[in-house]
């Protein structure tokens, strides 16, 4: 099996992507559509629509899908075995609250002028 995962470096709904593969030992590529644009393009024209997290599984693309869909998908198409293994994160959870204010503070840190004169 074939995976690559089109994800944001910090969100809720790309997390959950992440435990849901490791958590059945799966090797995937992680792709960061944040900090690179192509794939970013990439995932937008593979799967018709601009929301993440996307995840392409051989020949087929689930779109703007959490990590409790990914796993109803693999379950049901015999791609992976039930386990009792628990996820590391939650699998169905966008960032919370305090995240969101932690990720706005350092977009803002970071664009900020500094002048040392």
């Amino acid at each position: 099996m074939h995976i690559r995962a089109y994800l944001k470096p910090s969100c809720g709904w790309s997390r959950g992507v992440r435990a849901v593969l490791k958590k059945y030992g799966l090797e995937y590529e992680d792709l960061d559509i944040i900090n690179n644009r192509e794939l970013y393009a990439e995932m937008v024209q593979k799967s018709g629509q601009p929301l993440s997290p996307c995840v392409q599984i051989d020949d087929v693309m689930l779109a703007d899908i959490s990590g409790e869909e990914v796993e109803q998908y693999m379950l049901s198409h015999g791609l992976v075995k039930p386990t009792d293994v628990v996820a590391e994160a939650p699998t169905n959870a966008a960032c919370s609250d305090a995240e969101h204010a932690h990720q706005a503070a350092q977009a803002a840190g970071a664009s900020k002028t500094i002048r040392f004169f």
